[in-house]
């Protein structure tokens, strides 16, 4: 099956920024939906931005002003660049790949078909600490 592989995470200061990529094995020339999940330690998982396979994207309330996703479909990757990062981003974050299928929802924020019906990469480290 398909494997996702994000790259990218790491130890950052409180304000500083980050650059994470989702790679896709199957170098697929279909144009899919990219999610970014987080998840802290002892927190539920939550969706952090979506872009969808026509470039729009929806981002978290945390997420908004600080981070930007990005897709290529040449390569089928996805970055998510974060920036001004607090200690509140600590969390595993995973790149998800939905089908076409769910742009909708993805342009809305609604994470839940995306996070069911997705592929899921195996999640990077990201630690935001002084």
């Amino acid at each position: 099956q398909v494997q996702l592989v994000e790259s990218g995470g790491g130890w950052v200061q409180p304000g500083g920024s980050l650059r994470l990529s989702c790679a896709a094995s199957d170098f697929s020339s279909v144009n899919y939906n990219f999610a970014w999940f987080r998840q802290a330690p002892g927190k539920e998982r939550e969706g952090v931005v979506c872009i969808s396979s026509n470039g729009r994207s929806y981002y978290s309330r945390s997420a908004r002003g600080r981070f930007t996703v990005s897709r290529n479909t040449t390569n089928e990757t996805s970055v998510l660049q974060m920036n001004s990062v607090k200690p509140e981003h600590t969390a595993v974050y995973y790149c998800v790949r939905a089908y076409i299928m769910f742009s909708r929802s993805c342009e809305l924020g609604s994470y839940d078909q995306i996070e069911q019906s997705g592929y899921w990469g195996q999640g990077t480290q990201v630690t935001v600490s002084s």
